[in-house]
């Protein structure tokens, strides 16, 4: 195996790691805020989506392709989740 692709491959976990952990923390923390004061709520998960979906397409780019692609919709995947505790 080249260098490379290892290099490559321990680049995209830390990246899921340092990406999907505020991800999913935001997406479970808005629910807590949304009973309270449902505007900071929304705003934590619409948070959530954004830092998913900028961890997928980092992930993408490492590994050189492009980051439009289906597979972008599973870094909303926890925001999905959540919203409907929310609503």
């Amino acid at each position: 195996m080249k260098i490379e692709t290892v290099q490559r491959w321990v680049a995209s976990v830390i990246v899921v790691h340092i990406g999907s952990v505020p991800a999913v923390s935001l997406a479970v923390y808005s629910i807590g805020i949304a009973k309270t004061d449902h505007g900071k709520g929304v705003g934590l998960w619409i948070m959530s989506a954004v830092i998913g979906l900028l961890t997928v397409a980092g992930v993408r780019l490492i590994f050189q392709r492009t980051p439009f692609t289906p597979w972008i919709v599973l870094g909303a995947l926890p925001t999905a989740l959540t919203g409907f505790y929310i609503f």
